[in-house]
């Protein structure tokens, strides 16, 4: 009885985050009085949106990274790419290519330098992602703010600012609005299903599978358990860690690009930063850790953090009649979540290793 009692404590430490998600959903779902129909559209828009971002931050936790703050280096090329297709009118799937193609170079250069940062502060790694996406906003704002339209020519006067530089703050990408989600167009009893855009994650997902089973993928997670022996073994710590950055970082950069394609407009200052908070906290809702995460995980979080994002406003509404408590919640939600994973994180070290203790002396006696 008293092993049960054990596997049951220990699981409700390991998944308390999903739970109280869960629970929370159930409550407000039916206050908020959206029907069944409504809510599984949302969740398909906000999977196909949302999900390729999420599973950016797969590989650096397995490489013993933690939760990659700095994916929002590959954010930020994704947009500089955007900038100027929208600038040179390249639309569609073409489009978006095109600035997957231009970006790549940029982020795979973000990276390297995130990689090397990192390497420089091992075990403050996501202090430090944190930091430095902090850092390289401000770059990046000073780039597109002032390096746009002088030294960078833009020909697209809507685009830049009156002063004649510097990009606007809303960019407009109706050319490439929803072109990966309508693809292949697929309606199941008129619930619109973004099938092409699924078929891709789906891809993406496979190969994380298989990346796993790579001799460098194997390295990573070998680095990701221990470090010295690791590095005992004949791993090059810093090159597999540095690799698995640049990877995460190039990864973000198409996961922005699909993101902001089914929005169809782009937040030009600071949509990255949403980006990289929202997936995330999203990874952490599904019940990731930050030295564990699956692709089970990166679904859970983004249907259970997500649809609390739908529900909340109008639970708040029709509960106490202000809507706003709803969006209130959202902002509470997604840095109150970061914060409770890390403290459980935390505790969960500390509950395995008692766990582990009371295990070796029972095997003792």
């Amino acid at each position: 009885m008293n092993r049960k009692t054990d596997l049951m404590k220990h699981f409700l430490v390991q998944n308390a985050v999903p739970i109280v998600f869960l629970v929370v959903s159930a409550f407000a779902i039916p206050i908020s009085q959206f029907s069944g129909s409504y809510l599984i559209q949302e969740m398909l828009v906000r999977l196909s949106r949302n999900s390729f971002l999420v599973l950016s931050l797969l590989i650096p936790i397995m490489a013993g990274m933690g939760l990659n703050f700095g994916m929002v280096l590959g954010a930020m090329a994704g947009q500089i790419g955007l900038i100027f297709i929208s600038d040179w009118n390249v639309v569609g799937v073409h489009g978006m290519l095109l600035a997957a193609i231009i970006s790549t170079p940029l982020a795979m250069l973000l990276g390297w330098l995130c990689g090397v940062v990192l390497n420089k502060a091992k075990g403050r790694e996501m202090v430090t992602s944190f930091i430095l996406g902090f850092f390289m906003n401000g770059v990046y704002q000073l780039i597109v703010l002032y390096g746009f339209g002088s030294v960078v020519p833009i020909t697209n006067p809507n685009m830049v600012l009156s002063r004649g530089y510097g990009i606007r703050n809303v960019t407009n990408l109706e050319g490439i609005r929803k072109c990966l989600d309508s693809l292949l167009p697929v309606s199941v009893q008129g619930i619109d299903v973004p099938l092409a855009t699924f078929i891709l994650i789906g891809f993406f997902c496979l190969f994380v599978v298989w990346f796993r089973r790579t001799k460098l993928g194997q390295d990573m997670r070998a680095v990701g358990q221990d470090m010295n022996v690791a590095r005992a073994a004949g791993i090059p710590v810093e090159r597999t860690r540095l690799i698995s950055i640049v990877i995460s970082t190039v990864l973000a950069c198409y996961g922005q690009i699909i993101f902001l394609q089914n929005i169809g407009t782009m937040n030009t200052y600071n949509s990255h930063e949403q980006a990289g908070m929202f997936a995330i906290a999203s990874l952490l809702v599904g019940g990731a850790s930050v030295t564990k995460a699956s692709i089970f995980n990166v679904f859970l979080g983004v249907v259970l953090f997500h649809l609390m994002f739908v529900v909340s406003p109008m639970a708040g509404k029709y509960l106490i009649g202000e809507a706003q408590l709803g969006e209130y919640f959202r902002v509470f939600v997604s840095y109150g979540i970061i914060s409770l994973a890390l403290v459980l994180h935390a505790w969960r070290r500390q509950k395995d290793s008692d766990r582990a203790r009371r295990g070796l002396r029972g095997a003792e006696e």
